[in-house]
């Protein structure tokens, strides 16, 4: 039993990001978007709007359910992961909103970045890549 309990324990600490990892919210460097205001960024993630301050166009992507996405939403909305599933299954069944886009993988949504003029999505800040622009930080 105290090996089961120490094998949980060291394999769940590999799985959840660190209390410090900071994640970037990004687009295309291409892109219109030159910047995204807290506020701004909770609305469109919360589905409560669909365009950018200046009424461009914005596509969300959310990556895989897990340890990142759960950390992002914590940081940018204050809801835990339950909160959060819950808070979409509602506007999902009342037709107010859609939830963004999931990506199956980091790569996919860089991908989907750079080829879709508009979209936005977050990434753990240690995969930068100069094709993107950091929109906002969160930690």
């Amino acid at each position: 039993m105290l090996a089961l309990g120490l094998f949980l324990s060291i394999h769940a600490s590999n799985a959840l990001p660190s209390q410090d990892m900071a994640i970037h919210i990004v687009t295309a460097e291409q892109g219109h978007l030159r910047q995204l205001q807290r506020d701004e960024a909770e609305l469109l993630f919360l589905g409560r709007r669909t365009t950018a301050a200046d009424g461009t166009p914005v596509i969300l992507i959310d990556l895989p359910a897990g340890p990142i996405r759960d950390r992002f939403y914590l940081l940018l909305t204050g809801k835990n992961p339950q909160q959060t599933r819950a808070y979409w299954s509602r506007q999902v069944f009342t037709g107010r909103a859609r939830p963004p886009l999931e990506a199956h993988s980091i790569e996919q949504a860089i991908e989907w970045l750079l080829q879709t003029p508009g979209t936005v999505a977050y990434l753990p800040a240690s995969n930068g890549d100069a094709r993107l622009r950091v929109l906002m930080r969160l930690q």
